[in-house]
């Protein structure tokens, strides 16, 4: 459930009618529901609430607005973090220090360095080589990292390929078979705790039979681990649970999740952590677009808009569909073709689909935008960066400004040498 509803005839976030928000800031836009963020907050927990120990780390990236990030911080969420930038975010909008998890593949020696200075909770190993550094660079600064690390188990996510992260092929975790030792030779160094193991196999799964094949393989690989005379106190079981992205796709529910979860792990003993996303904020959020012409094509017409792939990049990348949804609708349907004004043909939304009819002028969303839209936007083609807004019942606000192409020229220079 989701709060964007028509009333009227035309369609709210909340209770703001669209084309208000839009007249005021313009278009594209994205637009938050509070109330959505919030319930699906609470259906994630609630879904949890048979587990004896667990923390939540909502995933940063999918959605590192500050305000986003504040409500959720407000439902007792910490953050998983892939990089300082993301810290900083998790930090400013109030998600204490303990409660952050640092993934990612690629951390810097200046990024595990301030994560140490700002004493997070826990570090997600993606390597041996990793764990040393982090190790040396701990007990230089006379501190201790608490650490987990991520395994690869070699469980195909049957999602997407280019977000499939638990296949040996990935680049993401340490092999399953040579996890034992890679976790006894750092669990001896000075400067780390390890305390844990982490696995995220990849994201919008739309069964559960993966993700408990992983936690399975993880339960025994635990077992090893403590047999060998190393503790495990804490499991990192990511994130991946789904969203219906159109009518008639079903995801598994946070409550059938967490039954699943509580089964598999009732003899671990061991605090639970959670890595969700897009299951919290994907459709907590809709891109209002407008549309700037039809223009005649040979099998259908193509419906050109004014966002574009710089802003919603989700379609160009990944062949995904979004509802695209008249914001007053007249009652009329067409078969067309959505495209964005970029210079690419990958700058298509759609191609022919049956959508509401509509004309020059007329305002239309992209709908389960709440999650990996604004921030994998770019000012390609030297466009602006889209702005976002947040609707809390019948008020508003503008929660990141658009940053136009004046303002991005301005941070460019020419040297003196170029004349």
């Amino acid at each position: 459930m989701d709060h964007f509803a028509y009333k009227a005839g035309v369609l709210h976030a909340e209770d703001v009618p669209l084309p208000a928000i839009a007249a005021e800031v313009g278009t594209p836009v994205y637009v938050y529901s509070r109330a959505t963020l919030t319930r699906h907050a609470r259906v994630f927990l609630d879904g949890l609430a048979a587990l004896p120990s667990k923390h939540v780390a909502f995933a940063v990236k999918s959605n590192p607005n500050v305000a986003v990030l504040r409500v959720l911080a407000r439902e007792g969420l910490g953050a998983d973090v892939v990089s300082a930038g993301e810290m900083d975010r998790a930090l400013a909008a109030g998600m204490p220090a303990r409660g952050i998890v640092f993934s990612g593949v690629g951390k810097t020696l200046a990024e595990m360095r301030r994560a140490l200075e700002a004493g997070i909770g826990q570090f997600n190993l993606e390597s041996e080589e990793e764990g040393v550094e982090l190790a040396r660079l701990a007990a230089s600064m006379g501190l201790v990292a608490s650490a987990a690390l991520r395994v690869n188990p070699d469980v195909d996510a049957g999602t997407h390929g280019k977000i499939s992260t638990g296949k040996a092929e990935n680049k993401f975790g340490v092999p399953y078979d040579r996890a034992a030792g890679i976790y006894g030779r750092l669990a001896v160094l000075p400067g780390l705790e390890m305390r844990g193991l982490a696995v995220h196999i990849g994201s919008q799964l739309a069964s559960l039979a993966p993700l408990e094949a992983a936690f399975v393989k993880m339960g025994e690989l635990m077992r090893a681990i403590r047999a060998g005379g190393d503790a495990i106190t804490h499991m990192d079981l990511g994130g991946g649970v789904g969203v219906p992205y159109k009518a008639g796709e079903v995801f598994p529910t946070p409550a059938e999740y967490g039954a699943m979860v509580a089964r598999v792990t009732a003899d671990w003993g061991v605090t639970l952590m959670f890595e969700p996303g897009r299951v919290i904020s994907g459709n907590s959020g809709v891109l209002v677009t407008e549309v700037v012409r039809v223009k005649e094509g040979v099998s259908a017409p193509f419906v050109v808009v004014d966002a574009a792939m710089n802003d919603l990049a989700r379609p160009a990348l990944y062949d995904a569909w979004h509802d695209f949804l008249a914001v007053v609708p007249n009652g009329a349907r067409m078969v067309a073709n959505i495209v964005g004004p970029i210079c690419e043909t990958s700058d298509t939304f759609a191609m022919g689909r049956e959508i509401d009819a509509v004309g020059p002028g007329d305002l239309a969303v992209f709908r389960t935008a709440g999650a990996y839209g604004a921030t994998m936007a770019n000012t390609y083609n030297s466009r602006s960066l889209v702005p976002e807004v947040m609707v809390d019942g019948d008020r508003w606000a503008v929660v990141a400004e658009r940053i136009d192409p004046a303002t991005i020229l301005a941070a460019e220079h020419v040297p003196d040498w170029l004349g």
